[in-house]
């Protein structure tokens, strides 16, 4: 899927990419688990906008992952527009032992749908896997659930450190092959032909088009 570098290694991408879904379902620890590989069993609720940066290695391109991660409190929703615009992909988390959390979604999908991309990446989440004894909520529902709205799924536990990687190598690989696409439909897009001596000559743009690329994303 993909390999972790440090932040000093120059990137050819930045993908804003964002954490959502109900409080307390573990999205800081996740984060913190991929970012810095640490949990925190006594974090706090996050107030506002938090986020931090991790590089990755697709295929022989890096990229530089900014994800964002926010408050699931109703209270704190006024920075909605503004915390999915430019995001190209969204890790929508419920907690495994709180079954509400899943009944939830629906709202964060609605949410998502109505002011991110058409095209964002979503891999739907379920926390904190390792509590096996308090389960409300089967792996064959999010199964269900993401297959009904085309997403992908995966089970995760930021305390036991389990799949947390793979979910966000997952989201970070796929947003990477929507963008390299976009930018051969680009090149496509912005190809001229000309005619010369009554033969038709086409010429290709060779710079890389890419929206999301930035020559200074690797400054913080």
């Amino acid at each position: 899927m993909g390999s972790s570098l440090s932040d000093d290694d120059e990137c050819d991408y930045l993908f804003k990419t964002v954490l959502i879904g109900d409080s307390a379902v573990g999205k800081s620890n996740l984060l913190s688990r991929f970012a810095k590989d640490e949990f925190r069993i006594d974090s706090k609720p996050t107030i506002g906008v938090e986020f931090a940066y991790r590089n990755v290695k697709v295929g022989d391109k890096i990229a530089k992952a900014q994800i964002w991660d926010t408050a699931g409190q109703e209270r704190f929703r006024a920075i909605t527009s503004s915390y999915y615009r430019g995001a190209l992909g969204a890790m929508l988390v419920y907690d495994i032992t709180r079954r509400g959390t899943f009944e939830n979604l629906k709202k964060w999908l609605h949410e998502l749908r109505e002011y991110g991309n058409h095209d964002m990446v979503i891999v739907l989440v379920g926390n904190k896997s390792d509590l096996v004894d308090s389960r409300e909520v089967e792996a064959e529902d999010g199964q269900n659930l993401a297959q009904i709205e085309n997403l992908c799924f995966m089970e995760t536990s930021a305390k036991e450190n389990l799949n947390v990687e793979d979910a966000f190598h997952q989201m970070i690989a796929n947003i990477f092959e929507i963008s390299s696409q976009k930018s051969l439909e680009s090149k496509e897009d912005v190809a001229t032909k000309h005619v010369i001596n009554g033969r038709k000559e086409i010429i290709y743009v060779i710079d890389e088009v890419t929206a999301t690329k930035q020559t200074s994303c690797c400054t913080s």
